[in-house]
């Protein structure tokens, strides 16, 4: 039917959808169980409507946001809208298929109105385990698939409201916790289903003609008005390469992302040709989280209040060669993408740059430091997983130093609060402080990186280490100098200091301390042309030490 727009009720629906997908963030992180989701709030959550496409996101983590949509689009192909019942509840994380890496399991609820299946309820939710090889199915030195843990196809959870009891036994079965996996699974089916009920709540109020007619307005404006930003991009070709420290296997080989950004009025294509073929380690990267870091720098370079839903993305395509590390062929694995999507953020960035003179920033750290942590707990006798999240530096801007310390780009997660692994874990944080010296110099200072050292206390813990950037540096602009790269080492309680490449699978014994130092963003701009007082001010803060022998050195004993 015919729809009359009223601007002021489309303002009303455009906040409500996304106060609805707000409010499923909120119930996922306040009813989850483990650390990784109630801490480091690694979830998402987001409304589609049944084509699979965007219509309302929570203020969560691009990498989760931008691969949903190929996730909801594939439920919908496996199980038709039309043959949907209420109380349904279906499942994914396969990579290969709808997925981007198997801790991260979406959960989809169907919502109807009139009868029929109208949207889909989403929640991404990273599993603190899903089996495979390592506690906390992050393995660095993974080869295939089948060692990162527990594959899920498309399928059905719930069935008109009843629970398939088998299917959860069975996914409990293969994981390490599995009463913090279905804790955490159920706290998605509650958002999913809050999402429902506030959804059903907006189509009664308004009709559901009515608020369907409005969304396909939303969707429509934000991709006029993303064309209309694209539009402003002088056309051209924009070429960039940036580069992975390696691959977790074949260590010390570097790994190059290359992009071609094509403006073209108002589209954009991002050409990866020239991209490394995909690799033997788990750093390759499905399509659908490879996209997740091109919806990114779309909306990073457009206005924020462009509706945010998946019309932003109707000006883009991608190409992305099969079988290299942004397409792999199955079965590569891909348990540690992040650190790529990551640096494929940074890679569009930099293409960017000549594309926006002016306006972008220096790169940030570049990295997002993963542990895992595993073993059993010898208070209780029982398996413990246990997951850090730790950020470096943003890069400076045009006008502004970078932020310290601090989640840049595509994920959006927050730390583990000491006090939360100390109290719940075999494990002591005996410090944590920013890295003096860490952020580039510039008129404008990068932001500084962390430092932060893990201790065993009473158990051997294996750890599966995955940082980046210890054989690259964030790249400074206009005469701004590189962050400084990330460090890492063990001091072993009897033994000598081991240096550790920024991947590896190592094992700590009681007593022994893992030092962690994550890198800076970059400057930008001369050093010479910083302020003075601004200079004193760092100094005076500790974040720049004075020339010396002395300066930013890493403890030793």
């Amino acid at each position: 039917m015919s729809v009359v727009i009223d601007p002021i009720l489309l303002e009303v629906l455009r906040n409500r959808l996304d106060t609805i997908a707000d409010e499923m963030e909120l119930t996922l992180l306040k009813s989850a169980v483990s650390p990784i989701v109630k801490e480091g709030l690694d979830a998402s959550a987001a409304l589609f409507n049944v084509r699979g496409e965007t219509i309302a996101q929570a203020a969560a983590i691009p990498i989760h946001l931008g691969a949903l949509q190929f996730t909801a689009q594939r439920i919908v192909r496996a199980f038709p809208p039309e043959a949907m019942r209420e109380g349904d509840a279906f499942l994914l994380n396969d990579p290969y298929d709808g997925g981007t890496h198997l801790p991260d399991i979406t959960l989809a609820v169907p919502v109807f109105a009139d009868g029929r299946a109208a949207a889909l309820a989403c929640t991404m939710c990273h599993h603190q385990d899903v089996g495979g090889r390592t506690p906390g199915s992050v393995p660095t030195d993974a080869t295939e698939l089948y060692q990162e843990g527990l594959i899920i196809p498309p399928t059905q959870l719930f069935r008109a409201g009843e629970l398939d009891e088998n299917l959860l036994a069975l996914l409990a079965r293969n994981v390490r916790l599995p009463d913090v996996f279905t804790g955490d699974l159920m706290a998605q089916v509650a958002a999913g289903r809050l999402g429902g009920t506030r959804l059903r709540e907006l189509f009664a109020a308004h009709g559901a003609d009515t608020v369907q007619a409005y969304i396909e307005e939303l969707l429509a404006r934000a991709e006029r008005l993303t064309r209309a930003q694209i539009e402003a991009i002088p056309d051209g070709a924009y070429t960039f390469e940036d580069y992975l420290d390696d691959d977790g296997v074949d260590v010390g080989r570097p790994i190059t992302i290359r992009v071609t950004l094509r403006v073209h009025g108002s589209s954009m294509t991002f050409d990866f040709t020239g991209t490394d073929p995909q690799v033997r380690g788990p750093f390759n990267s499905v399509p659908a989280s490879t996209m997740s870091a091109v919806y990114y720098a779309v909306r990073a370079i457009s206005d924020a209040s462009i509706p945010n839903n998946g019309g932003c993305f109707r000006a883009v395509d991608a190409v992305l060669p099969e079988g290299t590390l942004v397409n792999p062929r199955p079965p590569a694995p891909v348990s540690c993408r992040t650190a790529t999507i990551k640096r494929i953020a940074d890679t569009i960035l930099g293409a960017l740059v000549r594309a926006l003179p002016g306006r972008m920033p220096a790169a940030s750290s570049g990295t997002l430091l993963v542990l895992a942590f595993g073993g059993v707990d010898p208070s209780t006798g029982r398996p413990f997983v246990a997951s850090e999240l730790a950020a470096g530096g943003m890069g400076a801007r045009p006008g502004k130093d970078g932020i310290d310390c601090i989640e840049t780009d595509v994920s959006n997660c927050m730390n583990i609060p000491v006090e939360s692994v100390e109290m719940n874990f075999p494990l002591r944080i005996p410090r944590m402080r920013l890295w003096a010296d860490s952020g580039g110099a510039g008129t404008w200072r990068g932001g500084l990186g962390l430092e932060k050292v893990y201790e065993a206390t009473t158990t051997d813990v294996t750890v599966s280490h995955r940082g980046e950037r210890f054989t690259s540096a964030p790249w400074g602009l206009e005469g701004g100098e590189p962050g400084r790269s990330g460090r890492a080492f063990i001091l072993r309680r009897d033994g000598p200091r081991e240096e550790l490449p920024s991947k590896k699978m190592i094992v700590l014994h009681p007593g022994d301390q893992l030092w962690e130092y994550i890198a800076g963003g970059a400057g930008f701009g001369p050093p010479g042309e910083r302020d003075p007082a601004l200079v004193l001010a760092d100094v005076l803060d500790g974040k720049v030490t004075p020339p010396g022998p002395d300066s930013a050195r890493a403890p030793s004993r």
